[in-house]
């Protein structure tokens, strides 16, 4: 419970991170040069384009997720939404293709969480098994357990394939 929060240190967050700037930076270069192009180019409008490429950063920018001591906190554009993962009361699976976890916990509090940040940090997924079995303990979880526990076998089934695969034993089938 006294443990402090941990960032995962996941590649997909950075990578994510790093197309995000990349995107925002070619679209500032883009709509500068068109501009320039078409005779059109002042400052007003060279800091317009600036300025519109920092809002597509701000929004491509993935959130960051810690856990730790008992909570899972998303941090957004603009909201952090926090959850007591030890007395969580419902989890739920939304979208198909987008899979995302939504989390809501004994006082009302809600997080969504998209199931790529749990495959990329399995202490993550660690932080919310354990908070799911204190919550079953205690009683308070009343919907989900089925999801978490196909989650969780989906996730160890992914983990032991890029084992496999990673020492070449999985070649052979």
């Amino acid at each position: 419970m006294g443990r402090p929060a941990r960032t995962p240190g996941g590649r997909r967050r950075r990578a994510d991170t790093r197309w995000a700037v990349w995107f925002a930076l070619t679209f500032a270069g883009m709509t500068t040069v068109l501009d320039w192009a078409s005779g059109g180019l002042t400052v007003a409008r060279a800091d317009l384009w600036a300025l519109l490429a920092v809002a597509v950063f701000a929004v491509l920018r993935p959130p960051r997720v810690t856990a730790g001591g008992g909570r899972l906190t998303v941090r957004g554009l603009v909201r952090v939404r926090r959850v007591r993962t030890d007395a969580l009361a419902g989890v739920w699976r939304d979208g198909r293709i987008a899979t995302r976890l939504l989390l809501r916990d004994v006082d009302g509090h809600r997080v969504a969480l998209d199931l790529r940040v749990l495959v990329a940090d399995p202490l993550l997924l660690h932080e919310l098994d354990t908070g799911a079995r204190r919550s079953l303990e205690a009683g308070t979880l009343s919907h989900g357990t089925d999801i978490l526990r196909l989650l969780g076998r989906h996730l160890d089934a992914t983990a032991t394939r890029g084992i496999l695969d990673a020492s070449g034993l999985e070649r052979g089938r």
